[in-house]
């Protein structure tokens, strides 16, 4: 849940509210970075990482502040971009977060949402104010394969496998292409396997927290996943809060693309290991079948974050443990 600042503040970032002017603008307008922002608009506030997002935003005390457009204001899969720079136009922020986005779905759903979304936002941007800073959340997946063991860079060669991956991928060339050419002040947070409270079921440690606790409760013998062999750098969502908070606040943005992950990879099945003995769970885990195409394809992920870490001033602070607890306590009741 987002924390709140004092009273006299509270409704500013609650979803569909046009927010009150914050301490940045009754001094003026700030640029995007400069010592402090006075309006942020986050899209994907309600889900997952923009829960998070959001919070670390409102609890930074250089961000005025916070407004969060809800689905009835503007869909950004069905909105225009005339509709979209009608929004920046009345809302004028000086940082735009993108925490939207499609994980499954096919090809076209994919690319409408993950691809020509950000071009929206890009051509809404470059005709409403090119200092605004975009901030958008891509992915680990724009990577595809990588050399086992070894961190990967922003500089490793990008070869996504999935339609997911190239999606993201295509809209990471778009902020580049368009920071580049001066039509926006754009950035990609590539985040790699975010964990923590409200995670759902859609990553593995959140289905297997869920598996678990199930077997638990019923006292099962067993509980079945699927193959567990591939180490994924697993970050704790309140870190990405902190990461794009800090994206958000950066004086200058040298580079367009910054890795945001633990900087250490931890196989999935020590993960769910060590879920299991969080559970309480004493059956036996069990591996059986090939699993998913995309994850049996990529073995091996661990994020180079030094860049992130140079660039932004920020740094992952919570231990994996402290992630699994988030884990097993964000579960939805049974």
């Amino acid at each position: 849940m987002a924390r709140h600042r004092p009273a006299r503040r509270l409704r500013r970032g609650q979803r569909g509210l046009p927010a009150a002017p914050g301490r940045a603008a009754a001094a003026g307008r700030a640029h995007p970075g400069g010592g402090a922002v006075s309006r942020v608009l986050l899209f994907g506030a309600s889900g997952f990482l923009g829960r998070h997002v959001h919070s670390a935003l409102l609890d930074h005390p250089r961000v005025g502040d916070v407004v969060c457009p809800g689905r009835d204001q503007c869909d950004l899969v069905a909105a225009t971009v005339g509709e979209i720079t009608g929004l920046l136009r009345s809302q004028r922020p000086t940082a735009i977060v993108n925490c939207t986005g499609l994980l499954d779905g096919d090809t076209t759903q994919l690319m409408l949402a993950n691809t020509v979304v950000t071009a929206k936002l890009l051509d809404a941007i470059a005709a409403t104010d090119p200092r605004i800073r975009l901030v958008r959340l891509g992915s680990a997946g724009e990577y595809g394969p990588v050399p086992f063991r070894l961190p990967v860079a922003e500089t490793e060669a990008a070869r996504p496998i999935s339609p997911y991956g190239l999606s993201h991928l295509t809209a990471t060339r778009l902020v580049y292409t368009a920071a580049r050419h001066g039509r926006v002040d754009g950035v990609t947070l590539r985040v790699f396997n975010p964990i923590g409270a409200g995670s759902g079921e859609a990553g593995l440690l959140g289905r297997a927290a869920a598996q678990l606790r199930h077997a638990t409760m019923r006292d099962c013998a067993s509980v079945t996943f699927g193959p567990l062999s591939a180490y994924r750098d697993f970050v704790d969502a309140r870190d990405v809060g902190t990461a794009v908070t800090a994206a958000v606040l950066a004086p200058r943005m040298p580079s367009r693309i910054l890795n945001v992950g633990s900087g250490r990879a931890v196989q999935a099945r020590a993960a769910v290991q060590a879920l299991a003995r969080l559970a309480g769970y004493r059956g036996d885990i069990v591996e059986s079948g090939q699993g998913a195409a995309r994850s049996a394809e990529i073995s091996w992920m661990c994020a180079d974050i030094s860049r992130a870490m140079a660039m932004l001033g920020w740094r992952p602070v919570h231990a994996f443990e402290d992630s699994l607890t988030a884990v097993w306590a964000g579960l939805s009741p049974a």
